[in-house]
């Protein structure tokens, strides 16, 4: 069974971390007695790790990805916008989310990407649903009896034109076109 990394349940929020509870009293027949005859020394605080900086992931609204079709030994890449479908070849390629770092941080980017192939019968068939890091792209690369896709990183802008998205029509109901009445 191939591993599978589970998506994030923070979906890119930050973490919120819990205050430090403190210590319980103790009770006061079980508390030593202060030294009066000594001055206050103040106790060398334990040595702590710095804190990690936290990083916030960065939301990218556009996945490259590449490909390589082993019939033809032809490698393209291309970029597919977050929620939209590409079709390479047989299989459709569709990236639900895709992260990275800021630029001055060590780069992990990865995305949670659905590969479905269209079969000979003309049948729909997922044959990929999971996380992919462009980092380490055998990990969760998808292969394919004749094609294999991979992560290449996740940009802000794209060559590519973005998708439109329909527009609703003013009463927010899909809107109609009447083929009887003639269009200006």
């Amino acid at each position: 069974m191939p591993f599978e990394i589970q998506p994030d349940d923070n979906q890119g929020q930050p973490i919120q971390e819990q205050p430090a509870q403190e210590p319980a009293q103790q009770d006061p027949a079980q508390q030593q007695p202060a030294q009066s005859d000594q001055p206050a020394q103040k106790q060398p605080a334990p040595d702590k790790p710095a804190p990690e900086a936290k990083v916030e992931r960065v939301a990218n609204p556009v996945a490259e990805f590449s490909g390589i079709d082993k019939i033809t030994g032809r490698i393209i890449n291309f970029d597919v916008y977050i929620d939209e479908t590409v079709q390479f070849g047989a299989l459709q390629v569709t990236p639900r989310v895709c992260y990275s770092r800021p630029g001055a941080e060590a780069p992990k980017t990865d995305s949670f990407v659905e590969v479905d192939e269209i079969t000979l019968d003309r049948k729909i068939r997922r044959i990929f649903t999971g996380w992919m890091f462009a980092e380490s792209p055998g990990i969760n690369a998808v292969e394919h009896a004749v094609y294999d896709v991979w992560l290449k990183g996740c940009k802000q802008k794209s060559d590519v034109p973005a998708p439109v998205a329909a527009k609703p029509s003013s009463s927010g109901a899909p809107a109609k076109v009447d083929s009887k009445q003639p269009t200006n």
